[in-house]
């Protein structure tokens, strides 16, 4: 197949060789490895991206909690409070993306429909970031659309390469990869060329490595859903970063080499197991007893 990659480096020589984008690299691999109709994969990609409008729309006006009571309402403030007059150090475009991530999340708590972009667990950072800057710059449904396949490039790439799972490598493979594919997507939605779009996703993942996934009672809650909300603003910072001409001095393969090592040097008890980190402060220690899960001793 023409457009086969496994690596960030292929999808540089796959753009400068056919000099086309990181997006139109995606769907012409979506097209060969799948034997779809370019028609047929975007609108798949189009049916994705209604799913993730309508969770934003939903999320961000729906107030109720979670039935853990650990969640709700916290997208619905923040969108708020980027709409207001109050006093803000960071642009609207982060705080409503941060807004759209919370809502991703928060739906997903409350049973609702979401892409899992990569995962369920980190699902809100890519429509969070990209949705938001898309309304920014009045981006066309196309050049969103395109976003989303860079972004789908830049998962495919960690999980080839290392994982996209808690379980197996701790939150910076779930949060941490949605940040990275977040801030590729956006990177090509303003304009970014194929080598800054991997720059800017290398500076997002490389700044997320060591992230547990420690969740409390082992539900995609807290902190899953406001560390998704806190990587759109990694993701944005991380595309100015790259639009600004800055790289990263570790090549994103190399990145994603040692996100994949240090997920096999975390303990067990840090990834998604519900045995260290917050799941056993002492607050998730009384939900664990409120869900009816075996007791465990709480930090003191």
């Amino acid at each position: 197949m023409k457009y086969i990659f496994k690596t960030g480096a292929d999808l540089l020589r796959l753009a400068e060789k056919y000099k086309k984008s990181i997006s139109e690299i995606a769907i012409n691999y979506e097209i060969e490895s799948f034997k779809k109709t370019r028609e047929e994969v975007i609108e798949k990609m189009k049916k994705n991206l209604d799913v993730m409008r309508e969770a934003v729309k939903e999320g961000i006006k729906n107030k109720g909690k979670s039935l853990s009571g650990m969640s709700g309402g916290n997208a619905a403030k923040m969108y708020e409070f980027a709409k207001s007059r109050r006093q803000k150090f960071s642009s609207a475009t982060t705080l409503r993306a941060m807004a759209y991530a919370m809502a991703t999340g928060e739906i997903n708590a409350k049973m609702g429909r979401i892409v899992a972009f990569p995962t369920a667990g980190g699902a809100g950072a890519v429509p969070g970031a990209i949705l938001s800057v898309a309304e920014e710059i009045k981006a066309k449904e196309d050049k969103i659309l395109s976003a989303l396949f860079t972004a789908s490039a830049i998962g495919l790439v960690i999980a080839e390469n290392a994982t996209l799972s808690g379980a197996e490598g701790g939150c910076q493979a779930e949060v941490g990869a949605s940040a990275a594919m977040a801030a590729a997507g956006i990177t090509e939605l303003r304009g970014g060329s194929p080598r800054e779009c991997l720059t800017a996703a290398a500076l997002a993942l490389k700044n997320m490595l060591g992230l547990t996934c420690d969740p409390l009672g082992g539900l995609v809650e807290v902190p899953c859903i406001k560390r998704n909300a806190i990587a759109t603003s990694t993701a944005i910072s991380a595309s100015d970063m790259a639009m600004a001409g800055i790289e990263s001095f570790i090549p994103f393969d190399e990145i994603v080499k040692a996100m994949k090592n240090i997920g096999e040097l975390m303990a067990h008890e840090l990834k998604e197991t519900a045995l260290g980190g917050l799941a056993i402060t002492k607050t998730g220690c009384r939900l664990r007893a409120k869900m009816g899960l075996p007791p465990i001793k709480p930090l003191e």
